[in-house]
């Protein structure tokens, strides 16, 4: 059964400019489903938030619905856009595969600038890597390297 959403928490990063520039806008915007912002890896995200990896929240753009949904990487942005009035007919594009990968593109755009921009070392070697190959290390940028058989991830015709 499918738990419709009445609200959203965003889990920022309150140290970045990008992040609470973003926050700021979306706080701006008509919403038809309301936004909360929590900074991510806070105390109240750990008190609200028991079940996430808090540390991961600071390297992802996370969505919490308050069902308990549980919203990364792109698939955050786009139903953040979904929840927003005048940004629901493009967050329903984003959510086509064509779509998707536009808006995959938007998220590690972000995140490599977000790494460019950190001086501390929670965004040092590695510190953005994803299941679907791509990694960012501060030195040598993205990375991208396919899944293996050896992962378990053979591809199938």
């Amino acid at each position: 059964m499918r738990v419709p959403v009445r609200r959203l928490t965003v889990l920022y990063d309150a140290d970045c400019s990008l992040c609470t520039f973003l926050r700021d806008w979306l706080g701006r915007q008509p919403q038809l489903v309301p936004l909360e912002f929590v900074p991510a890896g806070s105390a109240e995200a750990a008190a609200r938030f028991p079940g996430l990896d808090h540390r991961a929240t600071l390297d992802e753009i996370t969505v919490v619905g308050d069902g308990g949904q549980v919203y990364l990487g792109a698939g955050a942005w786009i139903v953040t856009l979904w929840a927003l009035r005048g940004h629901r007919p493009l967050a329903h594009r984003l959510s086509t595969p064509a779509g998707a990968k536009f808006a995959r593109g938007a998220v590690l755009a972000a995140a490599k600038w977000r790494g460019a921009q950190r001086k501390d070392t929670r965004w040092g070697a590695n510190a953005y890597y994803g299941a679907d190959g791509w990694a960012f290390d501060r030195q040598h940028g993205w990375t991208y390297t396919p899944p293996t058989c050896a992962d378990g991830a053979c591809p199938t015709r």
